[in-house]
């Protein structure tokens, strides 16, 4: 299904009553309404990241609910879609912290490849209709990629923007692995605590100091 070391990990939760009710549940909203991300990229980030490579989570809450917006990354958009003002915000914040440029584009897809697992809690949505999948099933299975992660001897960094993301802090242990945590980059809370956090530095000073590789989190351009 993903390709990865995901399917193994993933193999009992894949076949609880639970997750199959939900897959049969999201086939039926597709056929019905028009559902985002495309089918074929709903599991994008699992696809992208594999277990072993996931250096850092970067949550998000549900996918992009405008017509070409999403693809399966958290946060991230179709390269020729115009960059929507969180992404703006995360691209600010990378610019000051690490002295990068901005890209030219909206795609994350280097992240993943870098070990950036960029993950939603709901990993489908409704066109225009913001958190209508949100009860389904999702979280039920989001939740346990992350205690999989947790459960990991090898540490990782959770980057959790938001009260909504902050709420996952229950399924990690902290003295095992790292959590960087402030305000959501949307435009209403992005001054409070999001801009200036050097989540990117503080993410590769911890992976460094475990002696892992940083994360190269510089997005050529297309």
């Amino acid at each position: 299904m993903f390709g990865n070391d995901w399917d193994e990990v993933l193999k009992d939760e894949m076949s609880r009553p639970y997750f199959l009710e939900l897959q049969q549940r999201i086939i039926n909203e597709y056929e019905q309404y028009t559902i985002f991300p495309p089918k074929e990229c709903v599991y994008e980030a699992l696809k992208l990241t594999s277990y072993t490579a996931t250096k850092a989570v970067i949550l998000g809450q549900d996918p992009y609910h405008g017509s070409g917006q999403a693809h399966g990354l958290s946060f991230s958009v179709m390269p020729d879609v115009r960059i929507p003002p969180s992404l703006r915000n995360i691209h600010k914040e990378l610019q000051a912290d690490l002295l990068v440029d901005i890209p030219n584009h909206g795609s994350l897809e280097h992240w993943g490849k870098e070990g950036v697992l960029m993950l939603n809690t709901v990993l489908t949505v409704q066109e225009a209709q913001p958190a209508s999948h949100e009860g389904l099933g999702w979280e039920q299975f989001t939740d346990t990629i992350i205690q999989k992660l947790n459960e990991r001897d090898n540490p990782l960094v959770f980057i959790l923007w938001g009260s909504h993301a902050q709420k996952k802090t229950s399924l990690i242990d902290m003295s095992k692995h790292k959590v960087v945590q402030s305000s959501h980059p949307s435009p209403l809370a992005a001054y409070r605590g999001f801009l200036g956090s050097k989540p990117f530095s503080q993410t590769n000073a911890y992976l460094e100091s475990t002696g892992v590789q940083p994360i190269n989190w510089t997005i050529p351009d297309l």
